[in-house]
């Protein structure tokens, strides 16, 4: 009994399909992506409590480096233009013009200092009213590649799905800028993107080849389902992480 409390703490739910293997459904309280640059000495805060996050079941966090910082002297080894492009959406959505690092954006919707504990628990808190997200997901190894299954929801509006292939932790020197000198860890750091599909409140599943995700150091991955706005990525509807394990095809 106290086994089952934990899991339903962590906000999993697994559920056991007639002939094939048990499938753990995810359903976090919060999507926590923080927007970081390895040229903000702002940021290394932020880039440590984000590791906090991690180790919560309940939550994804998720490290979204930014390029716009790159001038000032340190080329960020990790960022990618679509998560400054991400970020700007963001904000064009909420309307308050508030791009900077470190920024936290919870749930697709509020944002906050990313080195403020209580303003992103607050954050979660008010996007969700202590709720989890209503949408459930999982995410199956198989020989060949990964099984991501969205559950139904008819009350939930329609959303994307994403795949995000993510390096659980990279370590990084950093040679000049402001912080010279350092060598910083980056956890859960978003290396690349793939689309899945579409989601329209009924039960969906998808097969994503091995081939299309390892790479770029990427040791696992998350899925985001995501409600769309009119200038951008709109709430989050509900998202799960899982490592990327290596699954010995049959016969080997």
């Amino acid at each position: 009994m106290q086994g089952r409390r934990s899991a339903l703490a962590a906000g999993v739910v697994v559920a056991l399909l007639a002939g094939a293997p048990m499938v753990a459904f995810a359903q976090p309280r919060a999507v926590v992506e923080l927007f970081t640059s390895q040229g903000c000495s702002s940021c290394p805060a932020a880039d440590k409590l984000l590791s906090d996050f991690t180790a919560d079941g309940s939550i994804v966090a998720l490290s979204l480096p930014i390029d716009y910082w790159d001038y000032l002297g340190w080329r960020d080894t990790l960022a990618r233009p679509r998560h400054t492009a991400r970020q700007r959406n963001y904000s064009a959505v909420r309307g308050d013009r508030q791009v900077y690092t470190p920024q936290v954006v919870v749930n697709g919707s509020a944002q906050a200092l990313g080195s403020d504990r209580s303003a992103i628990e607050a954050a979660i808190t008010n996007t969700q009213h202590g709720k989890r997200l209503p949408v459930m997901v999982a995410v199956t190894p198989n020989g060949s590649g990964l099984d991501v299954a969205v559950s139904e929801n008819a009350a939930a509006p329609a959303g994307e799905v994403w795949l995000c292939g993510i390096a659980k932790a990279i370590k990084v020197a950093i040679g000049r800028g402001e912080n010279r000198g350092h060598t910083f860890t980056y956890h859960n750091v978003v290396r690349r993107w793939i689309k899945l599909g579409e989601w329209h409140g009924t039960s969906k599943t998808w097969n994503v080849p091995r081939s299309d995700v390892e790479g770029d150091q990427i040791d696992a991955v998350a899925v985001l389902v995501q409600g769309s706005a009119a200038k951008g990525p709109g709430p989050m509807l509900g998202a799960t992480i899982a490592p990327l394990q290596k699954v010995a095809l049959s016969g080997q």
